[in-house]
């Protein structure tokens, strides 16, 4: 708190605020407004009702019509402000509507009727959530098992690829061998091949295996990165290479020499390229759409897929998921990027 309350203290001018100081928090509010306004409409409109969803001019807040229960009447009726003819306004209930004139009643009396033209009235709003946009889907729609599969998904790919692509960073950076920017080359080339070109054949790869509709599918394909390797590989060059040998001087195995001494000189890349994965393997949706074809083993992304259909689109539902989906890698970013900084100042030889 010490460090934001002095950013937001600090100035340049002696006493009183500088131009500059203007100037540098009109930017910082901009780029609040820029970075976190749409994420909070995100946020407002997935408590909202379908209806409040379609209203123009949209709202911010998640507002709806107050409905209020009357006497003789089974559901609650719509709740209107009426100007009456004496110059006072009125909060009456609607009963029904034919045309343009409403029947509508005193929910104190219900007993005598009022015809208001639809024009004369003002629906009666006030702040609620629509709580059931996340109650329903993962009730009805079994969304506890495609957060389940995208869990699954994301830990063990995101540990897979650490795992492998630190094992090639390692022998790229550490040993010498012929051939040895030939492969480097090669792991960057594979950069500037888009997934499209490779999507058919390692479809039939995969179906060659036998590993359609399995989590495996999405999984193994991936687990190794040439955008993880090239990072990793030049973090470690970093490392200094006296600290290896002596390492191996004392007779530690190459094993030990990766698991004991790169390792945790790595920690920030490795926390780099954590995030990079889980992020690409929890939004992942091409990949999984091609090789899951039973709902049972869906992701959360092919799951949000269903709410779009051809004639309609269940926005309350949508928004609300959608929400579900980001929370767990704004968490997930919000730990490692702490953690990051930390590793970065604790790294290096003592």
């Amino acid at each position: 708190m010490t460090g934001i309350a002095r950013l937001f203290t600090a100035r340049r001018g002696v006493g009183r605020l500088h131009w500059t100081d203007w100037v540098s928090y009109a930017f910082l509010a901009v780029a609040v407004v820029l970075m976190f306004g749409p994420v909070l409409w995100l946020v407002l409109s997935s408590f909202k009702t379908p209806a409040a969803l379609l209203e123009f001019p949209p709202t911010l807040a998640p507002v709806a019509q107050k409905e209020v229960r009357v006497e003789g009447y089974p559901q609650p009726l719509p709740l209107f402000s009426v100007p009456m003819e004496d110059g006072t306004v009125r909060q009456l209930a609607q009963v029904r509507r034919v045309g343009i004139i409403a029947q509508m009643v005193d929910p104190a009396s219900p007993a005598a009727t009022v015809r208001v033209p639809v024009d004369k009235r003002t629906p009666v709003r006030e702040v609620a959530f629509a709580f059931e946009n996340y109650i329903e889907p993962l009730a009805k729609f079994d969304f506890l098992r495609f957060l389940g599969n995208s869990l699954f998904v994301t830990v063990v790919a995101t540990l897979i690829t650490l795992v492998i692509n630190s094992m090639a960073a390692y022998a790229l950076s550490v040993y010498e061998f012929k051939g040895k920017s030939l492969a480097m080359l090669g792991v960057i080339g594979t950069l500037m091949i888009p997934i499209t070109i490779i999507l058919v054949p390692v479809y039939l790869v995969v179906t060659e295996m036998g590993l359609v509709n399995s989590l495996w599918a999405v999984i193994l394909p991936g687990a190794a990165t040439p955008t993880g390797v090239f990072l990793l590989r030049q973090y470690m060059l970093t490392i200094p290479r006296d600290l290896i040998e002596a390492a191996r001087m004392d007779k530690a195995s190459e094993w030990r020499i990766y698991a004991r001494i790169v390792m945790p000189l790595s920690l920030p890349a490795l926390a780099v390229l954590a995030i990079f994965s889980i992020m690409w393997r929890w939004n992942d949706f091409l990949w999984p759409l091609a090789v899951l074809t039973k709902s049972e083993v869906h992701t959360l992304q092919i799951a949000l897929n269903a709410f779009q259909g051809e004639l309609q689109t269940q926005w309350h539902y949508l928004l609300a998921m959608t929400v579900v989906t980001l929370a767990p890698v704004a968490i997930v970013f919000a730990f490692l990027q702490r953690f990051i900084t930390t590793g970065i100042a604790n790294t290096g030889m003592k």
